[in-house]
């Protein structure tokens, strides 16, 4: 468990708002490019790529520098945890990954459009009656072979630890579709007290503290194995062999969801 704790608010230099105006016009580019190209492949019914090459490129462009480590099930449910809006561009790097996001950002129009392009299933864990709908919506999106990532904790954490994995998240997969992997994954950033998006630090301020760094921002991305065997029983099951894999991974001693201590794996072995 972590306690979230925003940096220390630092000016952004004047001469910084040069880089963070030139990586803008960037991303501005890149989307300008992609979105025509992404609906052209949907007219011609090819598979949807632009979308993945989009939030690579704004990766890229913010300077992630980012190593895999594990292996990747294709196709896979992905349990990881969540330090900073860069986990999106990076999974979809590095991972090929659409998103299970909660149905808030679906009410914001330009967000909506984004997340539409590159596949996201929406939930509302409120709305009992969707439920159903929801459990098919990202059924279809496992069968057709996308690998989907939730971020069990809810909110970003400041990257030290994790906050405890919240199985309510996973309510619209019980029972999980038939035959579906769910394989946990620990981001793990360099600097990441100067990367994390936490307390109540305005998402515009992270953005720009982030796009006025020089230095590039390292994230190693750990393919843990598969949850297996009774750990798959259902969603409380499945959160705490998530959480106990990425706590792990982290370098912070977990308690296992059976009740033993153990001492953190090193992720770089």
């Amino acid at each position: 468990m972590t306690q979230a704790v925003a940096p220390e608010v630092r000016r952004i230099a004047p001469a910084a708002y040069l880089l963070i105006a030139l990586r803008l016009v960037l991303m501005i580019a890149l989307l300008l490019v992609c979105v025509p190209l992404h609906y052209l492949w949907r007219l011609i019914g090819l598979d949807r790529m632009w979308p993945r090459v989009f939030l690579s490129g704004i990766g890229a462009v913010a300077g992630l520098d980012l190593r895999r480590h594990g292996k990747r099930v294709p196709g896979a449910l992905l349990l990881s945890n969540h330090v900073s809006w860069l986990d999106i561009p990076a999974l979809s790097h590095a991972a090929n990954a659409a998103f299970i996001a909660h149905d808030g950002l679906a009410q914001i129009g330009f967000l909506k459009w984004l997340c539409s392009m590159n596949e996201t299933v929406f939930i509302a864990r409120h709305k009992r009656a969707d439920v159903s709908n929801q459990m098919q919506a990202i059924k279809e999106a496992m069968d057709h072979g996308g690998t989907l990532t939730l971020f069990p904790e809810g909110t970003t954490s400041d990257g030290t630890g994790i906050i405890p994995f919240k199985s309510s998240l996973l309510g619209a997969l019980e029972p999980l579709p038939e035959g579906a992997t769910v394989q946990p994954v620990a981001l793990v950033y360099a600097d990441v007290p100067e990367v994390s998006w936490v307390g109540d630090e305005p998402g515009l301020d992270n953005f720009k503290r982030i796009l006025a760094r020089l230095r590039p921002v390292r994230v190693d991305v750990h393919f843990l194995a598969p949850i297996a065997g009774e750990d798959l029983a259902n969603r409380k099951t499945i959160t705490a062999a998530a959480q106990y894999a990425v706590g792990r991974a982290l370098g912070v001693t977990p308690i296992h969801h059976t009740g033993r201590k153990e001492e953190p794996d090193d992720p770089t072995t």
